[in-house]
């Protein structure tokens, strides 16, 4: 039966029709039931053809807040800082290394993540080589969160997908779906997050999507260089949504004060690179490069979406304080004494 109503969604897709929201509970269920991979492979081809639609994220970011394993924060205002995957540019884990210097401004931080399906690193990769264990329990990331300040949601720990579709995802070589929808789907419920996605087209589909399951303050950024994250190498898109409206704007490294720097400083080939890469910037080995000025202006960022500053150029100022002071390290260090690899 859900090998049937797959093929009938293919079609659907093939014709250039979207997924009927109405229809989206049974479409997971069938997905998730699914065990043939080449239909599998052959949908999320369909599907990419077609393009993903606004609804299509909605409806089914609903369906797995509704169903995942939930944390609870005993901080009134936290943040995720989290990329979708599918970034042509393959930097290092910026939103990682921008999380622990969030952290150290005093700004809880619930990071929610996955092992690389379409990047050369994900979180959950890249933390297991900074000595953290990503995948924990519920009540361990939540003691995490409420302790130290600071904690990472294995993504399959928490949503009850299947190990064949994370095989075929990662064959494919292009964001799906889940690319969009995991970072909508934050265990703990952040109420501020910092989300990059892969491209343009992109922006004001996952932000009307937010925008409809409900968001205290956030943001979705794209670099016009392709980075999935504030860029300073291009002009950076942002969507800004907040109390279920839409604002977009732009901003350029001029904005934020910063020179504009090639994006091939911060390029790299494996989950040990780019460890080394934020071990270093947290531990001040980096003052003057262009690695160290992206994950300042991230976490400027994210303090500021969360209310830590009252403009970008004070969140700046914050942000280089984690990091001088040794709070942002200090971040890391605790979390991974909490859950050693």
């Amino acid at each position: 039966m859900s090998t049937s109503f797959l093929k009938t969604t293919v079609e659907t897709f093939s014709r250039g029709r979207d997924l009927d929201c109405a229809d989206a509970e049974e479409f997971l269920d069938a997905l998730i039931a699914e065990s043939d991979e080449v239909l599998m492979a052959e949908l999320f081809r369909a599907w990419d053809k077609k393009r993903i639609a606004e609804g299509e994220i909605y409806s089914i970011a609903k369906l797995m807040r509704n169903r995942c394993t939930k944390v609870r924060s005993k901080h009134k205002s936290f943040i995720d800082i989290v990329g979708t995957g599918g970034s042509r540019a393959k930097t290092f884990n910026v939103s990682t290394a921008a999380a622990f210097v969030v952290a150290g401004t005093g700004v809880a931080v619930a990071k929610h993540g996955n092992k690389a399906a379409t990047s050369n690193s994900g979180s959950a990769d890249v933390l297991s080589a900074l000595g953290v264990e990503p995948a924990v329990d519920a009540a361990t990331a939540e003691r995490c969160l409420n302790d130290i300040g600071i904690c990472f949601m294995f993504a399959p720990n928490f949503h009850r997908l299947s190990p064949t579709l994370g095989k075929v995802r990662r064959g494919l070589g292009f964001p799906t779906i889940f690319n969009c929808v995991g970072p909508l789907c934050n265990p703990a419920s952040a109420p501020h997050q910092l989300i990059g996605v892969w491209s343009t087209e992109m922006v004001p589909r996952i932000a009307g999507a937010l925008a409809k399951l409900g968001t205290k303050r956030s943001w979705v950024v794209h670099g016009l260089d392709g980075l999935d994250e504030i860029s300073l190498s291009a002009t950076t898109i942002v969507a800004e949504v907040e109390d279920g409206a839409v604002r977009t704007f732009k901003i350029s490294p001029a904005d934020l004060s910063f020179d504009t720097l090639s994006l091939d400083s911060y390029r790299v080939t494996s989950a040990g690179e780019s460890a080394a890469l934020i071990r270093q910037v947290l531990e001040n080995k980096h003052r003057s490069s262009a690695v160290r000025s992206l994950v300042l202006v991230n976490a400027a960022a994210g303090a500021f979406i969360a209310g830590r500053a009252n403009t970008l150029a004070e969140a700046v100022g914050i942000s280089e304080q984690s990091l001088d002071s040794g709070a942002a390290l200090r971040k890391l260090d605790q979390l991974a004494a909490a859950v050693r690899v």
